[in-house]
């Protein structure tokens, strides 16, 4: 057994004039975060880097008290250590501290007084250059007992700073695509169609009964004046019309409100009216997981409920054509199952081998194929290892297959209710980019939801119109 790491301290009778220890950070935006999150000091200096690029400093910079929290670790950690109490501090800030750099701070011993057992400790950061960043000094209440307890472990903890929502955002902006809105009738849908709107992402029509239209506006709060209304009799009706309203070319997207959609689907796979390509008709989540490097594709979770081999060629096809759009050019696309093995007991592994076969033959393109993996060596660089799983994709899959609807709508929603990913949701291989939302999504949601279909319609699908055979 590993013995744990002590910390100790040192009593005010064992410290000597001159005494001196210290302790070294490389400050990274992750501590900038975490200290705004604490403080509440959410200063633009300290976290935006375009208003930071104005300012004097000409970059982004950290709070002037990290350093001085610095300070105060040494106190309390190293000299005197535990049982320390803190009187007094005083510091001046000599030097911004930005991103990268190693700041030493350290105290040092000029004063004792026996009386009440005060120590005066001289307090000074500087830089990896040499340069002092801050000086002060600290007066503090020696401990007179020693102290020597196990070193606590830290949590570990993930920042979601939603970086790839804002830069999802970014780039749909701009051009917003007239948008056909099937039956916003409840104040959720309807918000989520003007929260788009707002957001520059689309110009919506809403397609519904108006009075039903109009009352879940006026619930949600949300001014609709300067929207189109489309009367139709009902959510069935309003699913055709809105429908047509794209195969006419009013509209360059379909979006869903607060019908169910099966509804919606319904009028969009109709042969002779709908939205049918040479495709399957998939769905897909774009996600962005804390603690993750990079975005996943998850598909479908929607739509399929267990599709064939067929069928899942098609769901690749599309989610490959996702990854190109949002800027990922061979996407790594892990065919997952519960094992990582071939097993004719398991029918998903069969298909996983078969559409690797079908990628190595040129039927599916675009993309590295890799399958059946399991769910940890598909994501994860260490289980790939630990499982002696050689492969381009492994542990560095971008697009995640799933078998089925169940497997990948559960581990979409795990994903975002624990582990707190952005999600956004969108239907593939119909003549226009689809959007689905749902009343229990997050504003994010809704909005990411509008930017990947707004960034699939610019890009257009590589599926062509007509009705497969």
């Amino acid at each position: 057994m590993i013995a744990p790491e002590m910390i100790e301290n040192r009593i005010f009778d064992e410290i000597a004039l001159g005494d001196s220890a210290s302790v070294t950070r490389t400050l990274s935006m992750k501590d900038i975060q975490l200290f705004a999150l604490v403080s509440g000091d959410v200063n633009p200096a300290h976290l935006d880097a375009g208003y930071a690029q104005g300012d004097m400093f000409r970059r982004v910079i950290a709070h002037g008290m990290w350093g001085g929290g610095l300070i105060s670790a040494v106190l309390g950690t190293e000299l005197p250590g535990p049982g320390t109490i803190y009187l007094g501090q005083s510091l001046r800030f000599l030097r911004p501290v930005g991103i990268g750099d190693a700041i030493t701070a350290t105290v040092t011993v000029t004063e004792k007084r026996e009386h009440g057992h005060v120590l005066l400790l001289d307090c000074r950061c500087t830089n990896q250059k040499g340069e002092d960043v801050i000086d002060g000094v600290a007066e503090v209440k020696a401990p007179t007992e020693r102290v020597s307890r196990p070193r606590v472990a830290l949590p570990d903890i993930r920042l979601s700073d939603h970086d790839g929502y804002r830069r999802l955002l970014e780039a749909a902006s701009g051009a917003p695509l007239t948008t056909a809105v099937a039956h916003p009738c409840s104040a959720a849908a309807l918000a989520a169609a003007v929260e788009a709107a707002e957001a520059g992402l689309i110009v919506p029509i809403l397609i519904g009964p108006e009075a039903r239209i109009r009352a879940a506006a006026q619930e949600a709060g949300k001014d609709i004046s300067a929207l189109r209304i489309l009367p139709a009799a009902h959510s069935h009706d309003a699913a055709a019309r809105a429908v047509e309203l794209v195969r006419s070319g009013e509209a360059e997207l379909l979006m869903k409100g607060s019908l169910h959609t099966d509804e919606l689907m319904a009028a969009v796979v109709a042969r002779a009216t709908g939205l049918r390509t040479e495709r399957r008709i998939s769905h897909a989540y774009v996600m962005d997981v804390p603690g993750h490097p990079d975005p996943l594709i998850i598909t479908d979770a929607a739509i399929n409920i267990a599709p064939t081999l067929e069928e899942k060629a098609d769901i690749i096809r599309n989610a490959i054509d996702l990854a190109h759009v949002i800027g990922i050019a061979r996407p790594k696309v892990a065919i997952l199952s519960a094992v990582e093995t071939v097993n004719p007991a398991i029918p998903s592994t069969l298909d996983a081998a078969a559409l690797c076969k079908m990628a190595e033959r040129g039927q599916i393109g675009g993309a590295l194929l890799d399958g059946p993996l399991a769910f940890d060596n598909a994501i994860s660089e260490a289980a790939a290892r630990e499982k002696g799983i050689v492969s381009p994709v492994a542990g560095k899959a971008e697009i995640l297959v799933v078998p089925d609807l169940e497997a990948g709508n559960m581990l979409a929603k795990q994903l975002t209710f624990l582990g707190g990913a952005d999600a956004a949701g969108v239907v593939l291989g119909a003549r226009v980019p689809i959007i689905l939302t749902s009343r229990a999504d997050s504003l994010r949601t809704r909005l990411a939801s509008c930017a990947v279909a707004v960034l699939l319609a610019r890009a257009a699908t590589k599926a062509a119109p007509g009705v497969p055979a």
